[in-house]
């Protein structure tokens, strides 16, 4: 790791000095293993200088266009991965710190992902050990029996640990299900929440802020339903039209308003992106106390998001979950998930990347007994952790990480990066997948950090397994510099003034 003290302090002329701009951090993943996040240390850096012939691939940088602020990348901790955790921190601490360290640790240079959005059901999920809400009396519509402590403590102790690594932490919290008793099935598996019933759930919600804000954690956002449009009899799901997350939403907004919360966002939808441009759109009409909504991968493309985005661009896109199966092909998956989550989502305004569970067994065990998430082969999460105190990560982590160190502070409190325009040319552009960011510095002195995240997936795959390097030239300011990307994924920055 190169330090800005190692770089020649130059005042903002109005062209650029050649070399003045230099990249010499690199991290990298490749697709045979060679590399997994490795930090790369060149003895000498790639410098811009006077630009020439283009390469196989012509990246162009354009910090002129500025499009969202990043929040950030993470996972969820549901009630089987706190599980999981903990049962690695009482049997192996050195490991349980050494994994946590490698999830989480934010530190500018260090060997870790700085995962920093950290999602957690409200009540039961399909990865807990029981349904359960925070209030299971009975017709209590006073919520005299509502009771943070209903959720697992092994929750909070994973997310203190979070916490004291990362002081980038943001928790969204969301609901599989309302309470069985405010529900038309009378069960949290499948079923509607009663009309009735739309003020005493906001006041649920509130409630549930309030605890998790007593426990030392003020959420970040509220989503109102996990996946509205879902309703199964195995798990704790709720069908919930979008009219009726509007009231909710609209009710809980003056809610958190009155009650000091009013930092903390309401997100809505949270569910595929096949319908982006009909439930979410509609919420908007309905309310406007929703800071933005939320999509999943399991049904319809990514680029459906844009739907949502053209009618409502003042409106935020989160992108909340997509799960990988054990059993299937590391590298398609690193390739999968870059084309639709860590860049795809992203390329259409989304602010966060989050996949599903941070930790699971290698079965994709715990889950709800009457459910089988995945199917046999089981859901594969962002770390395996293993009964005898050991632990791998999966290619998940591969893919938030590469992405993440993108968009880290560079400075200690210091802003998350913003994505800015960045465009393709040469005979091999098609070879590339790439995204730019700009990170500010908290001394607008400083100069900024600008990152590029770059896929290199010219491997013939679908024909003749051939991976090739792309040698490519990257546009900056009317410089040019020359590097040549592996098959893989390469995280690079340099630094430019404002």
């Amino acid at each position: 790791m190169r330090t800005l003290a190692s770089i020649v302090v130059a005042t903002v002329i109005s062209r650029p000095v050649l070399a003045q701009y230099s990249i010499w951090d690199l991290w990298q993943t490749t697709w045979d293993r060679s590399k997994l996040f490795t930090s790369l240390a060149p003895s000498s850096p790639f410098n811009f200088g006077t630009p020439g012939a283009i390469g196989q691939a012509d990246i162009v940088v354009d910090d002129s266009t500025v499009y969202q602020q990043m929040d950030g990348f993470g996972g969820s901790l549901t009630d089987s991965a706190a599980t999981v955790l903990v049962n690695l921190k009482n049997r192996n601490l050195n490991n349980y710190n050494a994994l946590m360290r490698t999830l989480f640790d934010p530190t500018d240079g260090a060997s870790s992902a700085g995962l920093n959005i950290i999602r957690i059901p409200i009540g039961a999920s399909d990865y807990s050990a029981m349904d359960y809400s925070l209030d299971d009396v009975n017709g209590d519509t006073s919520l005299n029996s509502f009771s943070i402590n209903n959720v697992p403590q092994n929750v909070f102790t994973v997310l203190n640990d979070i916490k004291s690594l990362n002081q980038y932490t943001k928790v969204l919290i969301t609901p599989w299900s309302p309470p069985a008793w405010m529900k038309d099935s009378g069960t949290m598996n499948g079923g509607s929440l009663n009309t009735g019933m739309v003020n005493t759930y906001a006041n649920y919600l509130l409630k549930t802020v309030q605890g998790f804000s007593s426990k030392g954690t003020v959420p970040w956002a509220v989503s109102i339903q996990n996946e509205p449009e879902n309703s199964q009899g195995s798990y704790p799901t709720c069908s919930m039209p979008a009219n009726i997350m509007a009231q909710i939403g609209t009710a809980l907004r003056t809610l958190l308003n009155n009650n000091g919360f009013s930092s903390v966002k309401l997100i809505g939808y949270d569910h595929n992106w096949d319908n982006a441009g009909t439930y979410p759109v509609q919420l908007m009409q309905d309310s406007n106390a929703f800071n933005g909504v939320a999509f999943h991968c399991y049904g319809g493309s990514v680029s459906n998001q844009d739907a949502f985005h053209n009618a409502y661009p003042n409106k935020e896109i989160y992108f909340t979950e997509c799960t990988g199966t054990y059993g299937s092909d590391w590298w398609s998956d690193i390739k999968w998930n870059v084309d639709h989550i860590t860049a795809g989502a992203i390329e259409h305004n989304a602010r966060t990347a989050l996949l599903w569970n941070i930790a699971l067994d290698g079965n994709g065990n715990p889950h709800l007994p009457s459910q089988t998430p995945c199917g046999s082969a089981g859901c594969r999460p962002i770390a395996t952790v293993n009964s005898d105190g050991s632990y791998s990560v999966n290619q998940e982590y591969y893919n938030l990480a590469q992405a993440s160190r993108a968009v880290l502070p560079r400075d200690v409190g210091g802003p998350f990066g913003q994505r800015i325009a960045v465009s393709l040319g040469g005979g091999l552009s098609w070879a590339l997948r790439v995204t730019a960011f700009v990170t500010g510095r908290t001394n607008p002195s400083d100069w900024r950090r600008y990152s590029l995240v770059v896929l290199n997936w010219d491997d013939s795959a679908s024909t003749t397994w051939n991976p090739q390097p792309v040698t490519a030239t990257i546009e900056f300011r009317g410089t040019q510099a020359r590097y040549t990307f592996p098959v893989g994924i390469t995280t690079l920055w340099w630094y430019a003034p404002n």
